[in-house]
């Protein structure tokens, strides 16, 4: 038998103690602990979102809460302000390349010749892109390129467009890279960004590449979309062809 003065079970005070209801806190345990930690809403925001705001009349601490809460109120007021204003930014700087674009195309099948044709993209669209050269690189080898185009269209080597595209892949967009000279020649020192876009005029003409370079670092990306930039090329690519008069 086990005396009054016995020693209890191991672990039954523990045991009891865990299947006690929790004392609910009181506001005066919650005002000492909001006191020991005066920097706890600025920890956790989010409850202001919840917690009642005091009335003006209820004494001179209410002053310091209602600062907080319209502090809090304002920055989330400029947090949207900023947010709206980055779309409104995105959403004008689309439409002013998209604008460009198309005005580009329209310029190209507006060309009225072969050789005005080359003198429109390579000379009046980076004016109109807002860019800093354009060029068209043929993979012809060996084979000169006349004398009046060599301002702006190269001959690379054939599979240089794999090369520097990727098999596969029509378009790159490269941020914070160095101008290549292959593809833009005298200009590279200019690149700090660049769009390649592969052009297949014919089926029986060498595979083409278009290139566009500017200085701006970030104009041209990964993850940006590449659609317009894509219709200008097949643009391009249909016009030439016609001129030429070579097979689809």
């Amino acid at each position: 038998m086990t005396g009054k003065g016995s020693a209890a079970e191991p672990g039954k005070s523990v045991k009891q103690a865990a299947n006690q209801p929790a004392s609910p806190l009181t506001a005066e345990q919650v005002a000492d602990y909001l006191t020991a930690h005066p920097d706890f809403l600025v920890s956790h925001p989010e409850l202001m979102d919840i917690l009642t705001p005091p009335s003006r009349t209820s004494g001179e601490a209410v002053v310091d809460m209602q600062h907080f809460m319209l502090e809090r109120l304002r920055s989330e007021n400029q947090r949207l302000k900023d947010s709206h204003a980055g779309l409104i930014a995105t959403a004008r700087g689309n439409q002013t390349t998209q604008n460009r674009i198309h005005a580009a195309i329209l310029r190209i099948v507006a060309a009225t010749s072969f050789d005005n044709l080359i003198q429109t993209v390579t000379i009046d669209l980076p004016v109109m892109l807002g860019i800093d050269v354009v060029t068209i690189c043929i993979e012809a080898g060996d084979v000169p390129i006349p004398k009046a185009y060599a301002s702006g269209v190269r001959s690379i080597p054939a599979g240089t467009i794999d090369r520097k595209i990727g098999t596969g892949k029509d378009v790159l967009l490269a941020a914070n890279v160095e101008g290549d000279e292959e593809i833009f020649g005298s200009a590279a020192g200019l690149v700090s960004s660049m769009a390649l876009a592969r052009i297949q005029v014919s089926p029986h003409s060498p595979m083409g590449l278009m290139a566009f370079g500017t200085r701006d670092s970030e104009a041209y990306h990964h993850g940006q979309a590449t659609e317009l930039l894509s219709f200008l090329a097949r643009t391009t690519e249909l016009t030439i062809r016609q001129w030429l008069n070579l097979p689809g």
